[in-house]
C-alpha cells in the first residue's frame, strides 16, 4: 500500500531542514524523500557531486513505448539575508492561509506537491510509461546537481518524454525560461601606503567606473517576444586587503539573464570591449542556455487544458525570466517539451518571510495528479 502523504505538511517538514546554500547540506532532506518514495515501492538513487550535497532520482512504471514523464524540483535555498525574520525561517509556521518559511515557495512546496501527487498515483503510473522524480541540490548556485546527473546520462536520469519543473509560478505554466551567463569582472592596481595614493593605482576605482559603465548598460539584441531582451545585475563587489593601503585588486560579480536564440559568446565579447579600459580579466562561472518550447506543442496545450480549470481562463503563452535545472535536463532528454509550474510565488522567491498559499500547494497537488493521470493514459 502507498503511504497517505498530504503535500502541506509534506511541505512543512521539508521547510524544517535546514538546506541554506552555501553550504547546502541536502543530503538529510534528500534521503528523508528517497526513503518515502523507496518504502512506496519507487527506485530511488542517490547522487552527491560534494560531500553531503545529495540529488535523489526515484522512478516508477511500466516498460512501454512511451518514455516517462519527468518532474524535477531542488531542495536547496538560498540564505536568509540581512534582514531580521518576523518568523522562524525554518519552523514551517501556518497563518492566515500561508505557509512560511524559506523555501516556502522556492520550491519545497512544488517538490512536496510532485512527491505527494506521485505516492498517490502509484495505480495508475504502474499502468502507464511511469514517471521520474528528479530532486536536485545546488540549483541556487548554478545546478551542480542537475547538471551531475545530466552528465552521467541514461544511466541516471533514465528517459523522460517531457518536463515538469515545480519553481514557483503561481500555477500557472510556462513553456520555458532564460538562460544565465554569470561573470567575475576584475580589475587590478598597484599597491601603495594610503597616505600617498598617487604613488598608487586604485583598483576599487576601477571597479566603481566599469560599476557605473554596467548600471547604464544597453543590449543591443532584438527583443525576444515572450522573454523580452537580457538583464543585468551586478550581485557582488570586494576588493582591498585593509584600508589604510591602495587596493590593487577588485571583484565584481554579474548575472546576465539571456532569452534563447541570442549567442552568449558574442555577448560577452562585446561586453568585454564594452567595459575597456576598466576591466583586467573576465571570468565564466556559469552559462546555461536558456529553454523554450513552442506553446503550440500538444502536451503543452494539455497541460493548459488541466490547468485553466484551476486558473478559470485558458494559460496565454509565457517564460520565465529566472533559470531552472531544465536548463541542464532537458538538452540531456533530448530537449523534451518543458512546462514550468509550480505553487510558489516568484515575488516571494528569495524573500524575507518567506511564504507560500496553503491553497496553492493544494492546488498544485491536483495539478500534478491530473498531469500525471493523463500522461499514463497515453
Amino acid at each position: 500500500m502507498t503511504p497517505p502523504c498530504d503535500a502541506v505538511e509534506l511541505t512543512r517538514r521539508l521547510i524544517r531542514f535546514n538546506t541554506v546554500n552555501p553550504p547546502g547540506n541536502e543530503r538529510e532532506c534528500s534521503r528523508y524523500l528517497g526513503e518515502l518514495l523507496q518504502s512506496a515501492g519507487f527506485f530511488v538513487q542517490y547522487h552527491e557531486f560534494a560531500d553531503l550535497r545529495t540529488t535523489v532520482i526515484a522512478r516508477r512504471g511500466s516498460d512501454c513505448a512511451k518514455k516517462p514523464l519527468c518532474f524535477t524540483g531542488h531542495v536547496d535555498v538560498v540564505p536568509l539575508g540581512a534582514q531580521p525574520w518576523s518568523v522562524d525561517p525554518f519552523g514551517a509556521e501556518l497563518s492566515e492561509g500561508k505557509l512560511f518559511g524559506r523555501g516556502s515557495s522556492d520550491t519545497k512546496s512544488g517538490v512536496a506537491a510532485f512527491v505527494a501527487a506521485a505516492l498517490e498515483q502509484t495505480k495508475a503510473i504502474d499502468r502507464g510509461p511511469g514517471v521520474v522524480l528528479i530532486i536536485t541540490a545546488g540549483e541556487e548556485t548554478g545546478s551542480a546537481g542537475a547538471f551531475q546527473v545530466a552528465a552521467l546520462g541514461a544511466a541516471a536520469i533514465g528517459e523522460a518524454g517531457a518536463i515538469v519543473v515545480a519553481e514557483p509560478t503561481g500555477n500557472y505554466p510556462l513553456a520555458g525560461h532564460k538562460g544565465a551567463l554569470w561573470l567575475k569582472a576584475r580589475t587590478r592596481g598597484r599597491t601603495a601606503h594610503a597616505s600617498v595614493p598617487h604613488q598608487g593605482v586604485n583598483a576599487v576605482y576601477k571597479a566603481a567606473r566599469l560599476i557605473s559603465k554596467l548600471e547604464r548598460y544597453g543590449f543591443d539584441t532584438p527583443a525576444h517576444p515572450l522573454m523580452g531582451g537580457p538583464t543585468l545585475n551586478v550581485g557582488t563587489v570586494s576588493g582591498g586587503l585593509n584600508v589604510n593601503s591602495v587596493p590593487d585588486f577588485a571583484e565584481v560579480g554579474i548575472d546576465i539573464r539571456i532569452p534563447v536564440g541570442i549567442d552568449h559568446a558574442r555577448l560577452r565579447n562585446k561586453l568585454v570591449a564594452d567595459l575597456a579600459p576598466e576591466l583586467d580579466e573576465l571570468e565564466t562561472m556559469l552559462d546555461m542556455a536558456g529553454i523554450a518550447t513552442d506553446p503550440a506543442h500538444p502536451w503543452v496545450q494539455e497541460v493548459c487544458e488541466i490547468m485553466e480549470r484551476f486558473l478559470g481562463d485558458q494559460p496565454k503563452p509565457a517564460l520565465a525570466p529566472y533559470f531552472t535545472d531544465a536548463g541542464a535536463l532537458t538538452p540531456a532528454y533530448g530537449n523534451v517539451p518543458t512546462i514550468i509550474l509550480g505553487p510558489g510565488e516568484i515575488e516571494m522567491a528569495h524573500q524575507t518571510d518567506e511564504w507560500c498559499r496553503v491553497s496553492k500547494i493544494e492546488q498544485a497537488f491536483e495539478a500534478y495528479r491530473a498531469i500525471i493521470q493523463r500522461w499514463q493514459k497515453g
